[in-house]
């Protein structure tokens, strides 16, 4: 599966941009979209594409019409937004704890007994 696809799967594939706009989200955040995809390498940057996406969408008006539909209200849908993209930064967030449970790391943390 490559970027693209995984990035689309975790949109649900909803086509919010185009793939040439996904594309662009995806080197921003350091990825190719036509690589293939590797959750050890490669989770995080699609989760922060993933986000500014979300962003980006819940700053386009129009766009946000347009997913309405499956909400009774702009407002609605806006708020479906704001709680996907916090529940997408907490993903990141643990990854990052995760990446500081390395043995290096483990020598500069404190523990408290």
């Amino acid at each position: 599966m490559t970027i693209i696809e995984r990035l689309k799967l975790e949109l649900n594939n909803k086509d919010y941009f185009t793939d040439e706009n996904y594309t662009v989200f995806l080197d921003e955040n350091g990825l190719t979209a036509t690589d293939t995809y590797t959750k050890a390498s490669h989770q995080k940057g699609m989760l922060y594409a993933v986000v500014d996406i979300l962003e980006a969408v819940s700053n386009d008006i129009d766009l946000m019409r347009k997913i309405e539909s499956d909400f009774a209200t702009t407002s609605e849908a806006s708020k479906h937004l704001e709680n996907r993209i916090e529940k997408i930064r907490q993903r990141i967030y643990e990854l990052s704890e995760d990446e500081n449970d390395s043995p290096i790391g483990l020598l500069f943390r404190r523990t408290w007994v």
